[in-house]
């Protein structure tokens, strides 16, 4: 079969390698043709572990290809994926479809034979509905089917999750689609992946109510850390004894500064947005989006607070950027929120992050870059850890005492031991857990 992907971005990109490695050919399109151009010299436009590689053997074997050719893309392609974004809306938070139904258009006036449409964009029930219809209205005489296949990959580790899935979901009412779409994933038959087929509507709500639920994990594990600290809990305990209920599970139960990334605050943002526009309001989500925004926008405090109360004329080493590790994507992180308030407090932070500086020089202001971990270190007042890259899970804690001027520690993601810590002679402060815990 022939695949056309439309859209070079963190889907796109990844899902038309990961197909091509199962022998499709593959083409995937963007109208950057910058973009383009950087992946036809081979290299990437965001950090994923394993990418690299996996575009360059398949471009070698002749089944991955690059262009800005959205007609000659279309033209015989079997399936047409759509995997072009879908940010929050300006104003209103609904997801913005602009791009969605741009490319609708022009995969209708593109097709010349029998082709499966598919939405892998993450967009709100009855999107599938309206692209359906928008080829229908341009091309009155197509041939088509229409499929909505959404996507769980997680930055960093992306490829292993589209190889080894817990699942994909396919929503389509057509047989044809249906048959295309089994033969499209045949190759997962091998590692017994479930397949769920739904109607359109329900795969469209399964991604929202997915990233929904697993925002509600961390803001839940989050909250109750906040509770330990109160009242001597502490929180590494408590999230192993409620994970180890096979009802709850143990992922997406790490205290940390509050969610961000590409997916998380955007799908929340648009689900609750979609419930209040049909009067059924999902007040667990609304209540989850405001306390992340609190909590991001509290962590400044508790780094000033370590800080005597206030963090004027003191220097700040900052270590991590990103909103998780293994990726270099800044968006809605965390970062973003706590650098900005230190500065305004008038402290000179000194930031290093392994892969997302680039992308945070973009966005942050009135920041010193640093080369290394230590290199932010060099006379700091307080070391903040902001994202859990391993790079800093086995920092020399003799050197940090050695590089700093004070030996402070706010650990917003617990990645060292209390008791070790207060041994080496540091004020470590983390997220809900004593001072003398032990074990991380």
């Amino acid at each position: 079969m022939r695949v056309a992907m439309i859209g070079t971005g963190y889907v796109g990109l990844v899902s038309g390698a990961c197909f091509s490695e199962f022998g499709f050919d593959v083409v995937c399109v963007d109208s950057d043709a910058g973009k383009i151009d950087t992946l036809g010299r081979g290299e990437m436009p965001i950090y994923e572990p394993g990418l690299p590689e996996l575009v360059k053997s398949n471009v070698e074997a002749g089944r991955l290809t690059f262009t800005i050719d959205l007609d000659g893309a279309v033209k015989g392609a079997d399936v047409v994926f759509i995997a072009v974004g879908t940010p929050s809306r300006r104003g209103d938070g609904h997801a913005d479809l602009s791009y969605v139904y741009a490319a609708a258009e022009q995969v209708a006036a593109a097709l010349d034979g029998p082709a499966v449409i598919v939405t892998k964009s993450t967009v709100p029930v009855g999107t599938g509905r309206e692209v359906a219809r928008i080829v229908a209205r341009v091309r009155p005489d197509a041939d088509f089917d229409f499929a909505s296949n959404p996507e769980f990959l997680r930055e960093g580790s992306a490829i292993n999750d589209f190889m080894r899935p817990d699942r994909v979901v396919i929503g389509t009412d057509s047989a044809r689609a249906r048959d295309v779409m089994k033969r499209l994933y045949q190759p997962l038959f091998l590692v017994e992946t479930p397949i769920l087929f739904t109607t359109p509507e329900t795969a469209e709500l399964i991604k929202y109510a997915t990233n929904s639920f697993l925002a509600t994990k961390i803001t839940f594990i989050n909250e109750m850390a906040d509770l330990c600290e109160k009242v001597g809990g502490d929180v590494y305990d408590l999230a192993r004894g409620i994970g180890l209920d096979g009802r709850i599970g143990r992922k997406f139960l790490h205290p940390g500064p509050g969610y961000g990334g590409s997916c998380f605050p955007k799908d929340t943002l648009a689900l609750a947005r979609t419930a209040r526009s049909v009067a059924s309001p999902l007040s667990i989500v609304e209540t989850v989006i405001a306390v992340n925004e609190a909590r991001k926008k509290g962590m400044a405090a508790r780094i000033v607070q370590a800080l005597d109360g206030s963090v004027k004329d003191k220097t700040i080493a900052v270590l991590g950027l990103t909103f998780k590790p293994n990726t270099d994507d800044m968006r809605d992180s965390p970062s973003l929120e706590i650098v900005p308030a230190l500065v305004k407090g008038g402290a000179t932070v000194r930031a290093y992050d392994p892969e997302g500086m680039e992308e945070a020089k973009k966005l942050l202001d009135g920041v010193t870059w640093c080369d290394s971990a230590y290199d932010a270190m060099e006379g700091a007042d307080a070391l903040a850890i902001l994202t859990e890259w391993n790079a800093f899970r086995s920092l020399d804690l003799n050197q940090v005492k050695a590089l700093m001027k004070r030996p402070v520690v706010i650990d917003l993601r617990n990645i060292y031991d209390p008791a070790d810590m207060a041994e080496a002679g540091f004020a470590y402060s983390c997220l809900g857990r004593p001072p003398n815990a032990a074990g991380s």
